[in-house]
């Protein structure tokens, strides 16, 4: 099942609780309980993320990334809070396909931006980045990663193939842009790939590097491999290629990830590691600084890449 049959059936569901809550209490006059027949299955969800940023800021005491005080915390929760909302309740359920690839005939020579989704997502995630990058008339694919629940190094096989849409399109090395899991697909396609593949540059926004504590709760295979320090990314970091054959990576992380943490796990030696405050999770992806980055990044000269490989 697709990511975005998930959670239109998700969505579903708690509507005809909502709906039947609110029934019943109009039925018995009770005005004030069909409100709150509204706002749990709206918001309900809340709960649920104030109970992470609670173990977050616990989980993070010892961690060398800055620490996040009370005010911190309570504006990264209402801020993922909302986001979440519209991403998991809107864009990804019903609007996965409304923003289009954009790779227009004046693409040639152009660098363009190759999107990758996390974890129990799809390419809706992207859709303001993919209005504000066509709006600017630069080049861009959204990839959906599935099976949903499978294994990260099968996802490799569908970055490449964004890959070389954008370079047969453009004839330039693309900048890969990824969000919390998508960043390890990545990293996997470019282990498979041994450097024969290039990008301009990486940008990953909350990707667990090196794990993340809420791994141990996992329960679908690429769960388990997000685990802290897991065998697969022990692997996964022997396979990479050396320094010298691997793109410039910008990490983005934040001590309110309340999906990865401890928070300098989304971070990687050598590479540009860059702090945001009071951010959540999904919201980090929509954060101001990460967009400009990209923008910065498409701006840098760079010569036409050599044909990819055919390998994988």
């Amino acid at each position: 099942m697709s990511a975005a049959r998930m959670q239109q059936v998700l969505v579903g569901v708690l509507g005809a609780v909502a709906l039947a809550w609110v029934g019943v209490a109009l039925a018995h006059d009770r005005p004030g309980w069909a409100l709150l027949g509204l706002l749990v299955p709206a918001f309900g969800h809340g709960v649920v993320l104030g109970a992470e940023f609670v173990l977050v800021a616990a989980v993070n005491r010892g961690d060398p990334a800055p620490r996040a005080g009370a005010a911190d915390l309570l504006r990264a929760w209402l801020g993922e809070t909302w986001a979440a909302l519209v991403v998991f309740g809107w864009r990804q359920p019903f609007r996965s396909r409304a923003e289009p690839d954009h790779l227009p005939a004046g693409a040639r020579g152009r660098r363009g931006v190759l999107l990758v989704h996390g974890f129990v997502c799809n390419r809706g995630l992207w859709s303001p980045w993919l209005r504000r990058l066509r709006a600017a008339g630069v080049p861009c694919v959204a990839v959906d990663l599935e099976p949903v629940l499978g294994r990260i190094e099968n996802y490799a096989a569908t970055v490449d193939a964004g890959v070389r849409r954008l370079t047969q399109a453009t004839g330039v090395a693309p900048l890969v842009v990824a969000h919390s899991m998508g960043g390890l697909a990545v990293r996997e396609w470019l282990a498979q790939a041994g450097g024969r593949c290039p990008v301009h540059a990486v940008i990953t926004i909350g990707t667990p590097h090196g794990g993340t504590w809420l791994g141990r709760l996992a329960f679908s295979p690429n769960g388990r491999q997000m685990q802290l320090g897991s065998a697969w990314l022990r692997e996964l970091e022997r396979r990479e290629p050396p320094p010298g054959r691997r793109p410039p990576f910008v990490c983005f992380y934040g001590h309110c990830d309340n999906i990865v943490f401890p928070a300098s796990t989304a971070t990687r030696p050598g590479a540009d590691n860059r702090h945001r405050r009071a951010c959540g999770h999904v919201a980090m992806a929509y954060d101001d600084a990460v967009f400009a980055e990209a923008v910065r990044r498409l701006a840098e000269p760079s010569a036409p890449p050599a044909a990819p490989s055919s390998e994988t």
